[in-house]
């Protein structure tokens, strides 16, 4: 009997060693092929996701979620109002999007029960795809609205009934406001890129809307910086809300490679820019980015008869078709460039931006961030290069003491022809008055001269005679009643 209770006590030991270097293979295995975040993190199935959104997930083939969304799912599932801060390309849209879709519930109701504002069209079009790839197995009705569109088309499909509906805060409240859109049922608000939002100037917008909400309900917002006016409208609208913050805004992304090239001017920048585009073979999807819609249509005039057929710009002159058009062609491998203004910098997300090109260096740094985040998304290398002058140099100082890291400079290509004109932004303008330069009149005689013969006049006596006349009709009117 004794030996049987040894030889048990035996096999145990063998099993919990075996059990143990088990344990810690597994704990130490995926460090060599795995990021940080899928070692640590949990799986999408083990985040109490039920089996229509696993599924979807399993389509799109989507295994580990990223930290905002795992930080950010038991959290929105509580029903706590939430304030989420990371990077762009972080996946924060699918931090939102599978909580809220793992706590809807069918319902027959035709107001909708869960409302996501965004600043752009683009991102409009973006969140509604990706919230029909999460519900493709669900049976839930999402519609996305924003100006540019048919406003009848759009208020059609609010009376038919939704569940969910994504939209730019200008054409929302005009739904609102002529009828079409009940938003009393509302139970969650997300604001997504709320930074972005405020910048374009939609404050009194997402204002109005906030009074227009139910007063109990959900408020969620995710932005990737935190500036006094996003605290303003969270003390005035959140209560005690959660925060996650996944990176600071300063932070750069750990795969992006980032560099910078002293450039004379902005026609020189044109130059280099079709240089390396033609030298580096890896350049495969390069996103452009510039601060105005004239200098965008000045480096696609340039660069087009280069590169035809391979090359695009948008920006906000741009038909909506126009716009979409040009996202789904960079985005398909149509176009290999596309030059765009910081307009869309915020929300586009495509696949395999291989690098971004800052033709200038922006005066706000977190801009700097949103640009560069457009590549180096989902675990992947990305590369950004800035094209700086000497005047820019303060902002790329003020960039790097943001991120708490020195940018490399490249050294300027020598077979790059440096231009000699400059744009006018680029010229100087000095005005100083001449006080030693005596101001002459043309034919003045000074405050004293001869009146011309046109202005001579000659006095009649017009006045005595109209008084002799006057005082004659009297006398004789008198005369008579006399």
């Amino acid at each position: 009997m004794q030996d049987y209770v040894n030889e048990s006590i035996y096999i145990i030991n063998l099993i919990n060693i075996y059990h143990w270097l088990l344990t810690q293979f597994l704990r130490f295995r995926p460090i060599y092929c795995l990021p940080l975040y899928k070692i640590i993190a949990l799986t999408f199935e083990e985040l109490n996701i039920n089996k229509p959104l696993l599924q979807a997930l399993s389509e799109l083939d989507f295994v580990y979620p990223t930290a905002i969304q795992k930080e950010s799912y038991a959290r929105v599932m509580s029903g706590r109002d939430l304030v989420g801060i990371a990077q762009t390309g972080t996946g924060k849209t699918f931090a939102y999007l599978l909580p809220l879709l793992r706590m809807w519930k069918f319902s027959k109701e035709i107001p909708p029960s869960v409302a996501i504002l965004v600043p752009t069209r683009e991102l409009v079009v973006q969140v509604e795809e990706e919230a029909k790839k999460l519900a493709l197995f669900m049976n839930i009705r999402i519609c996305g609205v924003y100006g540019g569109a048919n406003i009848n088309v759009q208020s059609k499909t609010i009376y038919e009934g939704l569940d969910i509906i994504v939209g730019t805060p200008g054409r929302m409240m005009d739904l609102a406001l002529n009828g079409a859109l009940k938003l009393k049922k509302v139970k969650s608000v997300v604001i997504d890129e709320v930074d972005e939002m405020l910048s374009l100037g939609l404050r009194v917008q997402l204002e109005n809307i906030f009074e227009l909400l139910p007063k109990k309900r959900q408020n969620i917002m995710f932005s990737a910086t935190m500036t006094p006016d996003i605290e303003k409208i969270i003390d005035d609208y959140f209560d005690l809300p959660d925060k996650v913050v996944i990176s600071p805004s300063g932070s750069p992304l750990s795969q992006i490679s980032l560099s910078y090239y002293n450039v004379l001017n902005f026609y020189t920048k044109i130059n280099l820019l079709a240089h390396l585009l033609k030298t580096d073979a890896s350049m495969e999807k390069v996103l452009v980015f510039v601060e105005s819609k004239r200098l965008a249509d000045l480096i696609f005039e340039k660069l087009a008869p280069e590169f035809p057929d391979i090359i695009d710009v948008i920006h906000s002159n741009k038909s909506q078709n126009h716009r979409f058009r040009s996202v789904n062609g960079f985005a398909d491998g149509t176009y290999r460039i596309l030059v765009a203004t910081d307009i869309i910098a915020r929300g586009l997300d495509i696949e395999g931006v291989s690098h971004v090109i800052n033709m200038d260096t922006p005066s706000v740094p977190e801009l700097f961030m949103h640009r560069v985040g457009r590549t180096g998304r989902a675990d992947r290398k990305g590369i950004a290069i800035t094209f700086t002058t000497h005047k820019e140099m303060d902002d790329l100082a003020a960039i790097e003491a943001l991120m708490q890291k020195n940018i490399n400079e490249v050294a300027f290509p020598s077979q790059v022809e440096e231009s000699t004109h400059f744009i006018e932004e680029e010229k100087e303008t000095f005005f100083q008055k001449n006080y030693f330069v005596e101001k002459k009149l043309k034919g003045s005689g000074g405050a004293f001269h001869e009146k011309l013969a046109k202005n001579v006049k000659v006095n009649a006596g017009g006045y005595a005679k109209k008084r002799a006349v006057k005082t004659k009709s009297l006398g004789k009117k008198y005369r008579n009643t006399r």
